[in-house]
């Protein structure tokens, strides 16, 4: 566990030590989209945050080579190779594309070619578990074919899911996370030395999005674009594929007693396909709302709108922050409840559990404008926007405010003319793309026109 928590917080530490030369690269490339229509930012932001992830990336793999109990990785599997090979071709398709805007089909065509130098150097699936059926050895075509498709379906939901800001680093590091835990369980509990890949990329992908969300979290510094979001989604990817493609669910002793007793068994070898498809889930539903939506008006069903759920999240009254911890709190219940019923299936405990932790979920969809209050002896532990005396020195400052010359020279016609702020957002995106800024906008410019 040490060697995998090591190499976690290198990927961390070089992430994060390079997103912000990569961040002032881009500005100076001019990898800085002009702001749509459906997008959420209200300045024009950097991209190229793949940049960063990507060097985290190989420090990781890097340092996993040098210690002694993960080298056995790099020299009794290919593996970490194909993955690197995998990574580094899709790495630079986004690059291109966040720079120039390349075609959706040369995107889609590089991430089946991405998939297919994984599958040239071993990194495939080589049975499928079906319930009812069991293991079914799969042909080198039909291998070939399932890892691809996994690959492109783990790729477009990451970068579907990269809506808001620190949202798709923070849906994959939860859906990694859960990853881990359950190739660990798989690699230590069980001694299957051929779950080490699978367990190693988990832990460098953590390390990846944890060593990002710093600089993306709301108000976000830089965007990871598509050189992020195709590359951590390649890497989901080929963590799922290294446990089902490699370990034999025979190792585990599944198979034993009765037919029920080995469905209940068989549990476990099927979490592997459905951990990626946890991350599937959220932005799944918003395409199959998406589609119907713009289908039901007439559309184009690749149109682009402002009808997704995260937009849904800001129109209903949620602050960007707790739309971005809503949809982390659906991955989270997702993910790990897959996992948990893996371990026992058979607990009516996790059932009622999982169901009791949606119900909260609703409610906090139901309540956009409550703001919890934390406690007079937790409030310098907190934001604040959390504390009871922002109130009352909001209070006291108010005469002083609305009487001050800069709000009492203001023009009635300029007052009318503020340029609004959508619903939701907690006020303009506080980093611009040359430097911070004040939260507050100046009242003396509040009319002039941006």
């Amino acid at each position: 566990m040490r060697e995998y928590l090591l190499t976690l917080c290198v990927t961390a530490a070089v992430t994060y030590l390079l997103t912000g030369p990569v961040r002032k690269f881009a500005i100076v490339a001019g990898a800085m989209p002009e702001i749509r229509a459906r997008d959420v930012h209200r300045e024009p932001t950097p991209r190229l945050g793949g940049i960063a992830m990507f060097f985290g990336l190989c420090a990781g793999l890097l340092v996993a080579d040098h210690l002694k109990n993960l080298n056995a990785v790099f020299s009794n599997s290919n593996e970490p190779r194909a993955l690197l090979s995998g990574a580094a071709l899709i790495w630079l398709i986004g690059v291109l594309d966040d720079k120039f805007e390349i075609d959706a089909l040369i995107k889609l065509g590089g991430q089946m070619i991405a998939a297919g130098v994984m599958v040239m150097q071993g990194l495939t699936i080589l049975w499928l578990p079906i319930p009812g059926v069991g293991l079914v050895a799969l042909t080198q075509w039909q291998g070939t074919l399932l890892t691809v498709a996994l690959v492109v379906i783990s790729i477009n939901a990451v970068n579907f899911v990269d809506g808001l800001d620190g949202l798709a680093a923070g849906m994959v590091c939860i859906a990694s996370a859960a990853s881990f835990l359950y190739a660990y369980r798989i690699w230590y509990s069980y001694g299957i030395e051929a779950a080490a890949p699978a367990t190693l990329f988990a832990a460098i992908l953590m390390g990846m999005c944890l060593g990002f969300l710093p600089h993306n979290m709301h108000p976000a510094r830089i965007f990871m674009g598509d050189s992020g979001s195709m590359l951590i989604g390649l890497v989901l990817a080929a963590g799922a594929i290294s446990i089902t493609g490699q370990v034999d669910p025979d190792a585990m002793n599944l198979f034993s007693g009765s037919e029920r007793n080995t469905v209940h068994q068989m549990v476990p070898v099927y979490i592997p396909l459905l951990l990626p498809l946890t991350i599937i889930a959220v932005p799944a539903a918003d395409l199959v709302l998406a589609i119907v939506r713009r289908t039901w008006r007439g559309q184009s069903p690749f149109a682009a709108d402002r009808g997704h759920l995260h937009h849904r999240l800001l129109e209903v009254g949620h602050s960007h922050s707790r739309a971005v911890l809503i949809m982390y709190f659906w991955s989270a219940l997702i993910a790990f409840g897959a996992l948990a019923f893996s371990v026992n299936s058979a607990s009516m405990w996790i059932v009622l559990g999982i169901a009791a932790l949606s119900a909260v979920g609703l409610v906090l969809l139901l309540l956009p404008r409550f703001t919890p209050r934390a406690p007079r002896w937790a409030e310098h532990l907190v934001p604040p926007r959390y504390r009871r005396r922002r109130a009352a020195s909001a209070a006291e400052a108010e005469p002083s405010v609305t009487h001050g010359t800069a709000e009492a020279e203001e023009p009635e016609e300029a007052r009318e003319h503020r340029a609004p702020v959508a619903a939701g957002v907690s006020g303009v995106n506080g980093a611009t793309a040359i430097g911070a800024r004040s939260r507050f906008l100046d009242r003396r410019k509040a009319g002039s026109s941006r």
